[in-house]
């Protein structure tokens, strides 16, 4: 494992006020602060975020800001923790889509584990990218114009994608290396 230096970068984690699989929230979010970067919780909402032991209530977490408040040019990367409800969560708010496509309007590293992509499909940054996903995302992401592979990790130009928490030693290891290498100009070409 190679590791890869992240003082003076900030990444935000984005996630819903309910609904966020723990472990995909803490073990990246560890990976990356471990790795030298300054990390932000952005949410919806202000106060904190329910996170679930997939249905189970697990820890609460403070939000250091709010979708409305946040702009993708104050950040590095971004981590999209996956959970079932908490990409249908943030999906239907516009301020949270909005900052998820200024990742990708201004090359900037995005990693998505499990449902997350859902997030990625309504911002419209799908078209011509090579993702994976929990598996029940395949057909969404086809039609969003995406090319879903049933693969561990997948790194398609600075977006990082992973299927399950089975996968985040491998997710972790490839977000903080890519937000390491900043600005992929590539990623632009989806958004």
């Amino acid at each position: 494992m190679a590791h890869h230096d992240l003082h003076g970068k900030k990444v935000a984690f984005l996630a819903a006020p309910e609904g966020t699989e723990q472990v995909e929230l803490v073990q990246p979010w560890d990976a990356v602060k471990n790795a030298g970067a300054e990390v932000e919780l952005v949410s919806t909402d202000s106060g904190e975020i329910q996170a679930f032991n997939h249905l189970d209530k697990a820890d609460t977490f403070p939000v250091d800001k709010t979708a409305s408040e946040a702009s993708a040019s104050d950040y590095d990367g971004l981590v999209l923790p996956g959970g079932v409800a908490n990409p249908d969560f943030l999906r239907m708010d516009e301020d949270a889509v909005r900052f998820v496509r200024e990742f990708f309007e201004q090359a900037k590293p995005v990693g998505a584990i499990c449902h997350a992509p859902w997030t990625l499909i309504e911002a419209g940054v799908l078209e011509g990218r090579t993702i994976t996903s929990f598996p029940s995302l395949q057909t969404d992401i086809r039609n969003a114009g995406g090319n879903w592979v049933d693969e561990e990790v997948v790194v398609d130009q600075g977006l990082v994608t992973s299927r399950n928490p089975g996968d985040l030693e491998a997710f972790c290891d490839k977000v903080v290396e890519e937000i390491a290498e900043g600005k992929h100009e590539e990623q632009a070409r989806s958004a």
